[in-house]
């Protein structure tokens, strides 16, 4: 043996050659993380529970919810026999051509451009390339909005990646899987529910500075966790200037909450919530 053969070390090599001999089993797959471009990555400085291990194994544990546009699955990102990379995600994922309850979304899509002319034509012609279009568009709108809203300082879930129709963010829950509860699950005293409303105007005030509304703002994609609202479902977020209907969203939002709250006996008024927050919104 040659003296430079004799000195290569080849400790370099271990990692990856372990992982070698692992395979995914039923329900698993290789990371996606490696095969996404930076901007479909979180925006840093990222949390220090992100996994980006190119050797992590994402495994399915089950449904957390379905709605007419996306099914919401749980799923653990983690690097075998190292228990310190290991986290779980949600994993929202749009339906494509095989379903068409996108029927709303014209409402929410003015004012929003369109990648390339071919996916423009497809949309139009609500070909079975366009609905694919489609859903992507609104994976991107969605992890799009929960970047612009967690750089704001929004209690949003964290968006961890989008690759197609999937957007994997920040799971909402504990470390068992149990997820947090709906604000309309929460069986809460009125001072606490004061305590909840006064935080969710403050999550509409954010959105309201920066411009936007929800859209589809109600108990039910406000989350409680460990005493603290977390806002979700963020696909049909609007621009409340360049969407024409962008105003009557926000007061949707407003007359939907307080409507919530006021039959908890917590007092508030649409009218004028929705007049604070179109000062936010031009301040």
């Amino acid at each position: 043996m040659s003296e430079s053969s004799a000195s290569f070390d080849a400790s370099p090599f271990e990692t990856t050659l372990a992982f070698a001999d692992v395979e995914p089993g039923e329900g698993q797959r290789w990371t996606t993380w490696p095969s996404v471009t930076p901007t479909e990555r979180g925006p840093e400085p990222r949390p220090s529970w992100i996994v980006t291990s190119a050797g992590a194994l994402d495994t399915e544990f089950g449904i957390l919810k379905t709605g007419k546009e996306a099914d919401v699955f749980l799923l653990e990102r983690a690097v075998p026999d190292d228990p310190a990379q290991r986290t779980l995600l949600a994993a929202k994922r749009y339906r494509g051509s095989d379903h068409s309850s996108f029927h709303r979304s014209a409402t929410y899509t003015e004012g929003r451009s369109t990648r390339n002319t071919r996916d423009t034509r497809a949309l139009a012609k609500k070909s079975s390339h366009g609905r694919e279009v489609a859903a992507a568009q609104w994976s991107f709108a969605e992890f799009e909005a929960l970047c612009r809203m967690w750089e704001l300082g929004a209690p949003v879930p964290y968006p961890v990646q989008v690759n197609g129709t999937e957007v994997l963010m920040e799971f909402i829950g504990d470390a068992n899987g149990s997820a947090a509860p709906r604000l309309a699950q929460v069986r809460s005293d009125r001072a606490e529910l004061a305590g909840f409303y006064a935080q969710v105007v403050e999550i509409m005030r954010v959105f309201a500075a920066a411009g936007f509304a929800h859209g589809d703002l109600s108990a039910y994609n406000l989350l409680v966790h460990e005493g603290l609202v977390r806002v979700i479902d963020l696909p049909q977020i609007v621009d409340i200037i360049a969407n024409p209907q962008g105003l009557d969203l926000l007061h949707r939002d407003c007359v939907n909450v307080c409507d919530w709250f006021t039959r908890r006996r917590v007092q508030c008024d649409a009218e004028e919530l929705f007049a604070e927050l179109l000062a936010a919104s031009y301040t």
